[in-house]
């Protein structure tokens, strides 16, 4: 379904959102009948500290209040989409390292339930490290991660990958594994200089490994209205993307790090706060754009 068949405009038709363009009311996701295959979403940013963990969380969370079986996917040796739902990341035998670098090991062995209804992890830990050198004399080893992915896709809707900050192999594995990119993008005029680079690194992926694969979105993060600094890069983002950033903005608040010390989503631990309601929000924008099932 597209945007524009999916999505009316907010009554009033001069509501404007904070990208400029007029607030839509995106349609409620229609129920499935039935899960998969799923749609593999990689979030990807080569800088760090822009929101990927909190937004492939919370995300993830909304897709699953909307009755989608998700599995979040941990590909940063730091482990903090795993520590975001009570994991202990360094205490786990088997994780995504173990599925990538020993065909013995079955990705299903490695996947963990959470507390959270229809959300699934596939974890990591600071072994993941290791395997970008040891990836290198694989053979076909930037497709590992799609090869893995494979044997679960019919189980889950949406497949969301937390990526490192890095543009290195491991990246570029979740890439040639996914059918979207989405880029959280922190509203700093620091944070805009490295896109280039990224869109570079999608383009040279869908033109050598993935020719299917698509930017869904650049989601614009830790967004602040008050200062002008921020409204100018939202600006810029906008016009640098136009309608290929998210209507959706999500505004910085000190609620998505009290969740994150609660290893709960937003969506569970202050449902009624603004700023669950903004990735409940994204989530609709997601599916009306054809994102997600």
């Amino acid at each position: 379904m597209s945007n524009e068949q999916g999505a009316t405009a907010l009554a009033g038709e001069d509501v404007m959102g904070p990208t400029g363009r007029p607030l839509t009311e995106f349609p409620e996701p229609p129920v499935l009948n039935s899960h998969g295959p799923a749609r593999i979403i990689a979030m990807v940013n080569q800088k760090g500290g822009v929101g990927k963990t909190t937004s492939t969380i919370n995300l993830g969370a909304a897709l699953a209040e909307a009755g989608r079986k998700v599995l979040l996917v941990d590909f940063d040796p730091q482990g903090a989409l795993s520590a975001g739902f009570g994991t202990n990341p360094h205490e786990l035998d088997i994780t995504v390292y173990n599925v990538l670098m020993d065909r013995k090991v079955d990705i299903r062995d490695a996947i963990i339930e959470t507390g959270v209804e229809n959300i699934d992890i596939l974890p990591a830990n600071i072994d993941l490290s290791a395997a970008e050198v040891q990836l290198v004399n694989e053979v076909a080893r930037e497709q590992v991660l799609a090869s893995a992915l494979r044997k679960v896709e019919d189980d889950y809707d949406v497949v969301l990958i937390d990526c490192q900050p890095s543009l290195g192999l491991l990246t570029v594995n979740a890439l040639t594994a996914a059918h979207g990119v989405i880029i959280p993008l922190i509203c700093e005029f620091f944070a805009l200089r490295a896109v280039a680079l990224l869109v570079e690194t999608i383009d040279k992926v869908q033109d050598r490994l993935n020719p299917g694969l698509q930017v869904d979105g650049v989601l614009a993060t830790m967004y602040d209205a008050r200062t002008l600094h921020g409204r100018e890069v939202l600006a810029r983002l906008v016009e640098a993307f136009g309608d290929k950033v998210f209507e959706t903005v999500i505004k910085r608040t000190i609620k998505f790090a009290d969740a994150s010390v609660a290893a709960e989503p937003i969506t569970s631990y202050a449902a009624n706060h603004p700023g669950a309601d903004a990735y409940r929000r994204l989530a609709k924008e997601l599916i009306a754009r054809g994102g997600s099932p």
